[in-house]
């Protein structure tokens, strides 16, 4: 069984290839017969995990296993305590409520690696980090999560799948990891 976790850069897809010429795992993981366990959006970044086997996969992509997930998380403006909690209670979105999420504001990530494009500065609006945990998966949900609170996401980071972490990982590399239980 092989399991790799992928640092997955801003504007790289979850998948191996795309008929646009747009840049795709192809491009960074040179290793046969791995898939993505779960997606990572295009303008999102962080750790993607890859496994060959069937089951890991499920289990980690699936959200009725409700595998934790952590996000650092740019988001704009400063979050006030209420904000935080409506995200901590968990808001209504279109496609119904979310699960409660685990969200403290927090410094930014030490070792972060630049965006490439980087993320537009505004003078007159400031900008603060969260490192947000949801054990479900939806589609754009943290970003959705953030603007129904008011704080639209600038840059979405994915820092920790479970027991897998993208600490010490540059932008684009990628290791294989030891799958747990």
């Amino acid at each position: 069984m092989t399991l790799v976790a992928f640092n997955k850069p801003f504007g790289v897809l979850s998948q191996f290839t795309d008929g646009d010429g747009r840049a795709t795992l192809a491009d960074y993981v040179d290793l046969p017969g791995v898939y993505p366990a779960g997606r990572l959006d295009r303008d999102s970044e962080g750790l993607l995990l890859l496994t060959d086997d069937g089951r890991l996969q499920a289990r980690i992509a699936d959200p009725k296993h409700k595998m934790a997930k952590t996000y650092w998380v740019q988001v704009e403006r400063i979050p006030d305590e209420a904000a935080l909690e409506r995200l901590r209670r968990g808001v209504t979105l279109r496609d119904g409520p979310t699960r409660p999420a685990r969200v403290d504001r927090i410094d930014a990530p030490p070792d972060l690696w630049p965006r490439d494009p980087p993320v537009r500065a505004r003078k007159t609006v400031p900008d603060c980090w969260l490192s947000l945990t949801i054990r479900e998966g939806r589609n754009r949900q943290v970003r959705r999560m953030t603007a129904a609170v008011g704080h639209p996401t600038l840059r979405l980071v994915r820092a920790r799948v479970g027991d897998w972490s993208v600490e010490g990982l540059g932008s684009g590399e990628w290791r294989r990891v030891t799958p747990s239980r």
